[in-house]
């Protein structure tokens, strides 16, 4: 395995085992899958078609699945390139830290059929749900539609939360009441406690979420669409950023609206 901060890559050899790769070609030699995760899409190009990247060495009939969440244009011109070495590429997935620990992430695949048959069986071990959305690009544009929908969702239950408390309500028994109906989501599930406790260490952070809604409002500004939702709640975060919480999670939407840094 590689990664570019040695240290973790040292940490994950030393507690799973494992070869320890200097470069992304030399993880990605001779090996039937090569599996990806960065940051954006200058990492990803990095990694894969820079100097001592993945495409030196990915071997014909070998698929590339690459996880990060980077824009459509990028996943095209990665399908493209490793096509022309007689390789696949398959892609993208949500689901954050706990899902992927928790082998209950969820894969939304770009690509092709016979690329996406081959890995089904290979993601199978660490998703619950695994779909091919359509041809190249189609995973990421189906991330973005996730990310959308995440958006307003949170802001929706920082809102919630914050006019409960400030009406005095029990906010226990309000939770246990309408988290039985068309309220109930799984931020609500997960996150109400934490929110209210002021606590927000539990995965994808601000800094990581924002560039998510950047690639969205650049597809939107390419396709047409209106995100105005979307658009609003990516201030809010660089509001969150503003305040120091670049790398809280994405519950913290409510801290912007309580005015208060979280208990660490």
């Amino acid at each position: 395995m590689f990664n570019r901060t040695r240290k973790k890559a040292d940490r994950w050899v030393a507690d799973h085992g494992g070869m320890l790769a200097h470069t992304p070609a030399q993880a990605a030699d001779g090996a039937d899958f090569v599996f990806a995760c960065v940051g954006n899409d200058h990492d990803l190009r990095e990694v894969t078609l820079g100097p001592e990247g993945i495409l030196e060495t990915l071997k014909p009939g070998a698929v590339f699945v690459d996880h990060t969440t980077a824009s459509a244009t990028i996943a095209r011109e990665l399908h493209d390139a490793a096509k022309a070495r007689g390789a696949g590429v398959s892609r993208t997935l949500s689901g954050g830290q706990a899902g992927a620990e928790g082998g209950t992430l969820t894969v939304m695949a770009g690509g092709e059929e016979a690329d996406f048959a081959k890995a089904k069986p290979v993601i199978e071990t660490y998703a619950r749900a695994v779909n091919l959305i359509g041809p190249p690009g189609s995973g990421q544009l189906t991330k973005m539609v996730n990310q959308i929908c995440i958006a307003g969702l949170i802001q929706g239950l920082a809102e919630a939360l914050h006019f409960g408390m400030r009406a005095g309500l029990d906010i226990d028994k309000v939770i246990a009441t309408i988290s039985k109906g068309a309220a109930q989501s799984w931020q609500m599930d997960h996150r109400w406690q934490t929110m209210i406790e002021g606590k927000f260490d539990f995965g994808f952070a601000v800094d990581w979420v924002r560039k998510d809604f950047g690639i969205c409002l650049d597809e939107a500004r390419r396709n047409g669409a209106s995100l105005p939702v979307t658009a609003l709640v990516d201030q809010f975060y660089a509001d969150i950023q503003e305040m120091g919480g670049g790398r809280w999670d994405t519950s913290s939407l409510i801290a912007r609206l309580e005015h208060k840094k979280p208990d660490v």
